[in-house]
């Protein structure tokens, strides 16, 4: 029945991402592309395509790759990492297209860094193009620009990207592709016992413990992230699917075998562009401290006052995000500041009538507006 589910809901799906983690694309015996893997892969895309779904992919192996060519160990400096993600990515983008386009399909390379999704101006142009090609019968084919990220502003690994994407451009469907068959009660290696969960409504701090380290040395992400992952898609009304690669056909396998996939259902009520923007947004500049009576106002959507601002960490700036800490130190809520650190400092514990005489200027009477505050799930 579950995988009925999950044959529906890609037939059904207009617009998807396929994720593909290193493991699956690089022959981890010769850190090489597994040609013999990708071309099945994209046999695949290719029926997909011919159902007029519009298709984009997220692929990770610029590094390993790029770590052969150059001779470099497993344990890699930021330099090195940037170096071998250079080399690298001319590889594996060369791969898929000359892969896709034995099938027909033309493809483009996108080079993404969190900027580029963190700053409302560049995420609006990334978007544009992403849509354009997708218009164009073009496939994406999307890695973090790891040759300009540091480790401080990485997505950290290309679950979150396609994450970011699928909230970025209103995506139906999310597949990530892994070395697991899907999420379990336990570890499967570990605990016979274990369940492959088959579909989650709602991710809860159970869900999250249930997560473990990757298992390989060419992933940088593990289950973890995948959640992570999954958390930033469906609150942007996107259903997720996280499921086993290593496998000739797999988008097949998932279709027709109920050992594979679990499916994090979508919200029905996603949120508004602006707000699934700051939700999924990774670079919180600082902390604003509130009391009880603030907390229960923005929780039952009231902007956030000076009045009710015990204190404040981090050094940010008007426009930053920062997170919204209750008086029992717990995190509520991020939202976009007004003021800067040092007048959020100033006005702390004051009525709004005082910020102009304060500050010399008056600006607006909220620190935070209900309109730019998401709280957390």
């Amino acid at each position: 029945m579950q995988n009925n589910q999950l044959k529906k809901l890609i037939d059904t799906s207009s617009r998807i991402i396929l994720k593909v983690g290193s493991s699956l694309l690089i022959n981890e015996n010769n850190n090489d592309i597994n040609y013999y893997w990708l071309k099945n892969f994209s046999k695949e895309i290719q029926s997909l395509t011919d159902k007029k779904k519009q298709i984009m992919i997220v692929s990770s192996g610029s590094v390993a790759l790029g770590r052969k060519q150059l001779n470099l160990v497993k344990n890699l400096s930021l330099d090195e990492k940037q170096a071998a993600a250079a080399v690298g990515q001319i590889h594996l983008s060369h791969a898929w297209k000359e892969v896709l386009k034995s099938f027909n399909l033309e493809s483009a390379q996108i080079l993404l860094a969190p900027d580029d999704t963190e700053t409302r101006r560049k995420h609006l142009n990334a978007r544009a193009t992403l849509l354009k090609l997708l218009q164009l019968n073009v496939i994406p084919v999307i890695n973090e620009n790891d040759t300009v990220s540091t480790d401080e502003i990485k997505f950290g690994d290309n679950d979150r990207l396609a994450a970011r994407v699928a909230q970025m451009c209103e995506v139906d469907l999310l597949i990530l592709f892994s070395d697991v068959n899907g999420l379990f009660s336990k570890d499967p290696n570990k605990n016979k016992n274990s369940e492959l969960i088959k579909e989650i409504t709602n991710i809860t701090h159970d869900i999250e413990l249930m997560a473990g380290p990757s298992k390989t040395s060419l992933s940088n992400g593990g289950m973890v992230t995948k959640i992570q992952a999954s958390k930033i898609a469906t609150n942007a009304g996107c259903n997720v699917i996280i499921t086993n690669g290593k496998c000739d056909n797999p988008i097949s396998q998932l279709k027709n075998n109920a050992q594979y996939g679990t499916l994090f259902k979508a919200n029905k009520k996603s949120q508004n562009a602006r707000k699934m923007w700051i939700s999924s947004a990774l670079q919180v500049k600082g902390k604003i401290f509130i009391d009880e009576g603030a907390e229960k106002a923005v929780k039952s959507g009231k902007s956030i006052l000076p009045a009710g601002i015990l204190k404040t960490e981090g050094s940010y700036n008007k426009g930053d995000l920062i997170y919204i800490v209750n008086s029992e130190n717990k995190i509520i809520g991020k939202g976009l500041s007004h003021y800067n650190n040092n007048e959020v400092n100033l006005v702390k514990k004051m009525r709004s009538d005082k910020i102009e005489k304060v500050l010399g200027y008056r600006g607006k009477d909220e620190i935070i507006h209900i309109d730019d505050f998401v709280l957390e799930n």
